[in-house]
């Protein structure tokens, strides 16, 4: 299967609308996915009608049970991180300082502190009208976005291969921490949208130096360019020798906040120049060699 990541080394450079428009050029052929767990928002652009609704569980918390607590105090002594708080006829648990590591339970002369797994967010299954979506929301603070991710691409993928879709279609989250890795994890490109200022620059050599450590292709797509023009002729240069290949430029185009405000991507108004340049980098896209036969399935590898 083709797997298309779009990332960018920092938020706000335009990796969905970036993306949403690719899934209105790929006219219902691929299985969309929304990597971005901590701040997902493709869905604003695709208006996405949920058919399933699953619970995400990871890690563990411990609860206290009132009934059986003591109030000895204990676990309150023995926690470093002060998630156990006394209460006038038994101690709870802070669930947002609470790390699971356990020491309550494992210490508790009443046996009232146990270990539960936590409840993190929710992944979603849904049809929107450029095609299938899946996609998820963290709880605010939650930790384990990686792991949604990977579950997010191997239900995509699975799901894909039931509807006979041969390409994939991933909004990635922004940076290069965790999810950005699991975002990558078995894809066969990553496309990377940047803008021509230092920080574009500075954040592209990162973002591109973390494909190139996983053996990720890597094609790039500058936005804004128009907004200064050396700054994009620097970053072009900088992608020649990193033999990063050119998707093209894009033109700051206030058809994107129209589009927005209507909530559509803006592929969807044909007639605007930054349109027009997102079909020729979409046509480049395509054109580009499918690496897909050379990387295994990372979540069907059978050991050795």
């Amino acid at each position: 299967m083709r797997e298309i990541v779009v990332i960018s080394g920092k938020g706000g450079t335009g990796k969905t609308s970036v993306t949403a428009s690719f899934a209105f050029l790929a006219r219902g052929s691929a299985m969309l996915c929304d990597l971005d767990v901590d701040a997902p928002d493709l869905h604003l652009l695709l208006a996405p009608d949920r058919a399933e609704t699953h619970d995400f569980r990871s890690g563990f918390e411990a609860v206290i049970d009132p009934e059986a607590c003591t109030n000895c105090g204990l676990c309150a002594g023995m926690c470093r991180f002060g998630a156990v708080r006394p209460g006038p006829r038994a101690h709870s648990v802070d669930a947002l300082r609470c790390e699971g590591c356990g020491v309550c339970e494992r210490f508790c002369p009443s046996g009232a502190a146990t270990m539960r797994e936590k409840f993190c967010g929710r992944w979603h299954v849904s049809a929107t009208r450029m095609g299938p979506m899946i996609h998820a929301q963290l709880f605010p603070g939650e930790e384990n976005s990686g792991r949604l991710v990977a579950l997010l691409k191997k239900e995509a993928r699975a799901r894909a291969k039931t509807l006979g879709l041969s390409l994939m279609l991933c909004d990635g989250a922004p940076g290069i921490g965790c999810p950005v890795i699991s975002s990558l994890s078995g894809a066969t490109r990553a496309v990377i949208v940047t803008e021509p200022t230092p920080s574009g620059r500075h954040d592209l050599l990162r973002v591109a130096e973390l494909c190139r450590h996983f053996g990720i292709p890597a094609a790039v797509l500058v936005n804004k360019f128009d907004l200064n023009p050396a700054g994009g002729e620097e970053i072009e240069a900088v992608c020649r020798e990193l033999r990063l290949d050119p998707l093209g430029r894009l033109p700051h185009d206030e058809a994107v906040a129209r589009a927005m405000a209507r909530g559509l991507c803006v592929a969807e108004l044909p007639e605007a120049p930054v349109s027009r340049a997102l079909r020729d980098a979409w046509e480049r896209l395509c054109a580009l060699p499918d690496t897909s036969a050379a990387r295994p399935d990372p979540f069907h590898i059978k050991p050795s």
